[in-house]
């Protein structure tokens, strides 16, 4: 008789990092995306932990306790995954974990991850140099002050916020000097990250209203904040902007808005179906493929994807665009297109609205044109404009309800009190729908609130709520949206500026 022998699991000890996810290394991302469980220490980053695809649990318990958790999942055959703040086997602690994984047959990985100090140091700005003193202080009633002061180059440290007064006194009672410049981080490489500078002596002072872990380095290359403070430098830094857009659509306008420093909010206030009844889509889809068209023109990534759904749900593909030309309202629906694997032959050239696509959409010519119907699949609720322009040169048009939009239900009274109250710094409206059923489910923004509209049509919406719109770039792109909104932030605040350096300047002249 043959013994089947149990597959065993693997442990894969991972550096989660100081905060941002877009420190994980490579294999780091992937270890969490096939875990089958996932045990995390309180510390890491809720960003870091929501990549995680599987169950994740709190880590308890001493070092030998942990281990035989690990030990347990990988024995029945578990993809197991210990993520560690910062950089596992900097963490004595998770060593030993480690060691005890090691002295069984359960195979195990590290995957190094970014030092919480020298991450938050750079994140800060600090140049910290090849010579340096990293030390996570728990305890810092136990730590070797002597020795922390003695060592050569920058200090750089992780400590609880409460012990900041004494690392300061004791590092000045052991040589230091009160003067030797400080920084101070709280909330490392998140988006409420906050750095102070300071001094030695002062170290209680530069620390007061922080809370949590802190980064403390210590020494002449604290002194470059104020140049290399690129994180926090940002324009739109720590702005809470509202993306009234699904989940599917606010990716890309929500990854843009984080690249500004921005903590962007998505809340649906639209859900697409499907037409009540399939009968024109199906018919329009079957003129494609018989020849009935000479055009079909895109007004949303909504209507490519429905009828890139329907293409599939009856076996088709690209190929059935063959002989077709297509127009497309604008770029980010020409990009839709382009990812079906079509180039679409139009595209405004200005505007980038119905009426700049109309600017740019050629007359029906008996003579060029063998044939003269253009397919119009979009939203129930569509304006006529672009319709009764395509008529008006000489087009037939097969209007086709592709999908509908209905309200969304309104988001969670936190939400609601925000927007209404001024908790976002800015709303960006891509579509005159996202104005309309905004203020339909929560209300109107507060007057403080910078309003950014995509394009004139959606401005003109905000305006009939009696919104003041702040924002509007030349084109009616996601990115030239978050571009504009961008510059507004910086020349904001230089205009802050500038009015502080005239009040100041005022103040000194009526003293003299």
């Amino acid at each position: 008789m043959t013994r089947v022998r149990k597959t065993v699991g693997r442990v894969t000890f991972v550096g989660a990092g100081p905060g941002d996810p877009g420190l994980l290394a490579v294999h780091a991302a992937e270890a969490l995306r096939r875990a089958d469980v996932v045990f995390a220490d309180a510390q890491v980053s809720p960003a870091v932990v929501a990549l995680a695809a599987a169950e994740v649990r709190a880590v308890e318990g001493t070092p030998a306790d942990t281990a035989k958790l690990l030990l347990a999942e990988a024995r029945n055959g578990l993809s197991v995954v210990r993520l560690v703040a910062g950089d596992p086997l900097a963490d004595e602690a998770v060593a030993k974990e480690a060691l005890a994984v090691a002295r069984t047959v359960v195979p195990f990985d590290v995957v190094p991850g970014v030092p919480v100090g020298v991450g938050a140091a750079a994140y800060a700005g600090v140049p910290y140099g090849p010579l340096r003193t990293e030390a996570d202080i728990s305890d810092a009633a136990a730590l070797d002050y002597e020795s922390l002061a003695g060592a050569p180059g920058t200090l750089v440290l992780t400590v609880p916020a409460a012990d900041a007064q004494l690392l300061g006194e004791q590092l000045v009672a052991n040589g230091l000097k009160p003067d030797t410049p400080v920084t101070v981080s709280c909330g490392a490489t998140t988006t409420g990250q906050q750095t102070v500078t300071g001094s030695l002596g002062d170290l209680e002072l530069a620390a007061v209203g922080m809370s949590g872990t802190l980064v403390v380095t210590v020494g002449k290359a604290a002194t470059q904040h104020e140049k290399l403070a690129w994180w926090e430098a940002r324009a739109l830094y720590g702005w809470r902007v509202l993306v009234p857009r699904t989940k599917e659509q606010a990716g890309a306008m929500s990854e843009r808005l984080r690249s500004f420093g921005a903590v962007p909010v998505e809340v649906p206030t639209i859900a697409v179906e499907p037409p009540r009844t399939p009968t024109q889509m199906e018919r329009a889809i079957k003129g494609l493929v018989t020849g009935r068209y000479e055009w079909i023109v895109f007004t949303s990534t909504n209507a490519v994807r429905a009828v890139r759904e329907k293409f599939e749900a009856f076996g088709l593909d690209a190929r059935a665009f063959a002989g077709v030309k297509i127009a497309c309202v604008g770029e980010a629906t020409a990009e839709a297109v382009r990812s079906f694997g079509i180039t679409p032959e139009l595209v405004p050239s200005g505007e980038q609205s119905s009426e700049g696509l109309l600017a740019d959409f050629p007359p029906y010519d008996d003579i060029l044109d063998p044939i003269d119907r253009v397919l119009l699949p979009r939203a129930d609720i569509a304006t006529e404009t672009l319709a009764a322009g395509l008529r008006e040169r000489g087009w037939e048009i097969d209007d086709v309800t592709a999908y509908r939009t209905v309200r969304a239900a309104p988001p969670a009274a936190e939400i609601r009190d925000s927007i209404k109250s001024g908790g976002f710094q800015a709303v960006c409206f891509t579509s005159s729908s996202t104005v309309r059923n905004l203020v339909g489910i929560a209300g109107k923004p507060h007057a403080r609130t910078v309003v950014a509209c995509i394009g004139p049509q959606t401005a003109a919406t905000a305006k009939e709520f009696g919104l003041r719109v702040d924002v509007q770039p030349e084109s009616a792109t996601v990115p030239a949206l978050i571009d504009a909104l961008a510059e507004f932030a910086v020349a904001k605040v230089a205009e802050e500026r500038e009015k502080a350096a005239a009040a100041a300047a005022k103040k000194a002249a009526r003293r003299r």
